[in-house]
């Protein structure tokens, strides 16, 4: 455990207009990945797009809401957000993309990334999609190429906070435990999950980074494994109520 460097830690909360943002996202060359867009809630009933081009005036829209194929765009109103799906991803879709709302008369509302695909991408986890139960645990392997050795890695939460590394509480019964072990890899725990805690996350490594989506499922209610009255002891110990 000599070799385990534990960050100290530091819990960055910032408001919506001075949010830390995520503007250069990386995946695997072949790979897939999601990007969450998030708008006003005035623009609920509004249309989004998915514009390639690093010039705004000149951007070619990719997809529409509602489409489907190798870029996906799927509206979430309830959450004031849209996701762009990237299926089978090439060097040629690296460069600026722009998640983007149109506005009838006016001028579109719209924030740009930059998006790296390689063979070798500086930041990757695991597993983009992840899943634990109410009042569970869930992990997140996350891995940096040897030039991101000295940046900062960061978990992070769109549209609320980071943790940079140790152990906070995120509410009474849960908490993030992120730890760097130095040498390319991070590992972030997530204990007594709360369904508030579900949504998009993303890990970094200085200013490159990738996304994490969180699933948080029901507790089962309480059930007995069996019933009846003439059991033999070992039985009677097992059809004890559960979780």
């Amino acid at each position: 455990m000599s070799s385990l460097i534990l960050f100290v830690l530091l819990l960055c909360i910032s408001d919506s207009e001075s949010k830390e943002t995520l503007k250069n996202l990386t995946v695997r060359r072949g790979g897939s990945l999601t990007i969450p867009c998030f708008y006003d809630e005035k623009y609920k009933s509004k249309h989004k797009y998915w514009c390639k081009g690093q010039d705004w005036l000149l951007c070619k829209i990719v997809a529409y809401t509602n489409t489907s194929g190798r870029t996906s765009v799927t509206d979430h109103p309830t959450q004031n957000m849209f996701t762009v799906e990237l299926k089978s991803l090439q060097d040629s879709d690296s460069g600026y993309y722009w998640c983007a709302v149109e506005i009838t008369g006016g001028s579109d509302d719209k924030d740009y990334l930059y998006l790296t695909v390689s063979s070798d991408p500086a930041v990757s986890v695991m597993n983009s999609r992840v899943s634990g139960q109410e009042g569970g645990s869930v992990s997140v392997q996350c891995f940096y190429s040897a030039e991101y050795k000295k940046e900062k890695r960061n978990w992070c939460r769109f549209k609320d906070k980071c943790f940079l590394g140790g152990r906070t509480n995120t509410s009474q019964n849960s908490a993030v435990l992120v730890i760097d072990y130095g040498k390319g890899s991070v590992s972030v725990e997530m204990r007594g999950l709360q369904k508030s805690d579900a949504g998009w996350y993303w890990f970094s490594a200085g200013d490159v980074g990738v996304t994490v989506h969180l699933t948080v499922t029901e507790r089962p209610s309480k059930e007995t494994t069996c019933s009846g009255t003439e059991k033999p002891k070992e039985s009677q110990q097992f059809c004890l109520s559960h979780n």
